[in-house]
C-alpha cells in the first residue's frame, strides 16, 4: 500500500500500541518478576528475558517490519533493506528469548517443550526463518527473475501475515500459562499484576489487528493465489501465458511487485 492519509492514523497507532506494550510488559518483568538476567541464583529472572524479547522481538520489531514498506517515505530499495534487516533481528531476538526460556528450565530441572505454547512456538520462529530466508533468495540476493518475483510475492506476503497471527496468538497463550501458574501459586486473580498481564495481552492482540488493519496489500494477497491455483502448477505460467488470470489480478500483482522492484 502505498503510503497515504488514510495509512497515517493506523501507522501512528500501531507505533502507539507497540510502545504501551513495551511498557507493560518492562513493568511486568521489572516490577513485579523481579528483573532480568542471563545469570543469576533467582532462575526466574533468566525467564523474564523470554516475554521480554520474545514480544520485542517476533511482534514489536516483526510489526514494524511488516509495516515499513507502507509506513516508511524512503525509496524502494532501502524499505526492501529495512524490511530484511527488522526480520533479521526479531529471528535473533526471538532465538534468543528462546534459549532464555530452555535455560531457565535446563537449571530449574523442568522439562522443556512440554507445553502447547512450546510447540507451537518452536514451530513459529522455524516458520520464520524459513520466510526469511525465502524472501532474502527470491527478492534480495541472488534475487529471482520478474516472473518468478510477481509470482512468488503474493505467498510471500500471505505466508507472512499468517505467521505474525500465529506468533501474536501464541504470545497471547503464554500470557495465559504463565498467569495461570503464577495464579496457582498464589498471586490474586482480580490483583495488579493479573490485570496487568491480561490487558497486555490485549494491547499485542490490539497492536496485530491495527498492523493488519489496511486491507489493500492483504486483500489482493489472499485473491492472486487462489487465482493461481486454478493452474496445475503456478510457477510453470507467466503473466501472458497463464490461461486462468484476469486482468485485474494480474494489475494488482503487478502493483505489489513494483513497491519491491
Amino acid at each position: 500500500m502505498a503510503m497515504g492519509f488514510r495509512a497515517l492514523p493506523l501507522t501512528f497507532l500501531a507505533h502507539a500500541l507497540a510502545i504501551a506494550g513495551a511498557v507493560m510488559v518492562l513493568v511486568w518483568v521489572l516490577y513485579y518478576r523481579g528483573g532480568i538476567a542471563w545469570e543469576a541464583a533467582n532462575k526466574n529472572l533468566i525467564f523474564n528475558l523470554h516475554p521480554f524479547l520474545m514480544l520485542v522481538g517476533l511482534i514489536i520489531i516483526g510489526g514494524e517490519a511488516i509495516m515499513s514498506y507502507k509506513s516508511l517515505p524512503l525509496k524502494k530499495e532501502v524499505k526492501k533493506v529495512v524490511h530484511l534487516v527488522l526480520h533479521a533481528i526479531a529471528i535473533i531476538l526471538g532465538c534468543v528469548g528462546i534459549a532464555a526460556a530452555f535455560k531457565n528450565h535446563n537449571e530449574s530441572n523442568i522439562a522443556n517443550l512440554y507445553s502447547l505454547h512450546s510447540w507451537l512456538g518452536i514451530t513459529i520462529i522455524s516458520l520464520y526463518g524459513i520466510q526469511w530466508i525465502y524472501g532474502f533468495l527470491v527478492f534480495f540476493y541472488p534475487k529471482g527473475s520478474p516472473t518468478l518475483r510477481s509470482e512468488c510475492l503474493p505467498w510471500h506476503v500471505l505466508f507472512g501475515i499468517l505467521v505474525y497471527i500465529l506468533a501474536v496468538g501464541n504470545a497471547a497463550l503464554g500470557f495465559l500459562e504463565k498467569l495461570t501458574f503464577l495464579e496457582s501459586s498464589g498471586i490474586a486473580k482480580y490483583g495488579p499484576e493479573a490485570l496487568l498481564v491480561n490487558f497486555t495481552a490485549v494491547i499485542y492482540v490490539a497492536l496485530e489487528v491495527d498492523e493488519l488493519g489496511d486491507p489493500g496489500d492483504f486483500r489482493v494477497s489472499l485473491k492472486i493465489p487462489f487465482q493461481l491455483t486454478r493452474g496445475p502448477s503456478f510457477l510453470l505460467y507467466s503473466n501472458s501465458k497463464c490461461p486462468n488470470r484476469n486482468s485485474s489480478v494480474i494489475s494488482d500483482e503487478q502493483r505489489l511487485v513494483s513497491r519491491l522492484d
